[in-house]
């Protein structure tokens, strides 16, 4: 059998060392994990306080001295 192309596997320096990069898949830029990142949904910067009030309280909801 033959070797489908004869062109030389390409490969990128890594932190970990030498890499080699699959024929026709390009690597992963910077530009990209920056895009994948804006369009991830938002996250609060902040911790969020339980909604105890009301409709949506829990505990309300099951006072059994009521009936």
């Amino acid at each position: 059998m033959s070797a489908r192309g004869s062109l030389p596997l390409q490969t990128e320096a890594t932190p970990e060392g030498e890499e080699t990069l699959v024929p026709g898949v390009r690597p992963i830029t910077t530009r990209d994990r920056l895009e994948f990142l804006m369009d991830a949904p938002m996250r609060p910067r902040a911790a969020q306080k339980p909604l105890d009030i009301g409709l949506f309280d829990d505990a309300q909801r099951n006072q059994l001295d009521l009936f």
